[in-house]
């Protein structure tokens, strides 16, 4: 589960079972999840003894916010062409690729295609 990051009830579970004594390898194990992930998760949110669930799910919440805008929400002519291909119903691939033929010049903000795909879908998530 490399990359997945740690779910409320996950958090509830480590909480629960540091308060009965198990260790970090048990803890793991019963969560599918290698100790090394359990360690760092009880050692940046006060160690055994202080761990709280809670509290740990709020400073997850707090580090994982978007540091910067989406480039769709800082630049209208990038967010009025991507609408526009939206209303065509073209897909994210499309909509990244014609921006690349109508925009050769603007180097300054590269719009890759995968970029361009998420991108476009997070613009979909936003707007609904």
């Amino acid at each position: 589960m490399r990359g997945i990051e740690l779910r409320p009830e996950e958090r509830e579970t480590i909480s629960r079972e540091l308060v009965k004594g198990r260790s970090l390898r048990a803890i793991g194990r019963l969560l599918s999840r290698d100790h090394s992930v359990i360690s760092r998760e009880v050692g940046r949110n006060g160690g055994r003894a202080a761990y709280r669930a809670i509290s740990a799910q709020r400073r997850a919440n707090q580090t994982r916010s978007r540091p910067k805008s989406r480039l769709l929400e800082t630049n209208p002519r990038l967010h009025d062409e991507v609408n526009s291909g939206l209303a065509k119903k073209w897909s994210p691939r499309q909509i990244s690729d014609r921006l690349r033929v109508d925009f050769p010049e603007d180097d300054t903000e590269p719009f890759s295609s995968w970029a361009g795909c998420v991108g476009v879908q997070g613009f979909l998530l936003i707007t609904g």
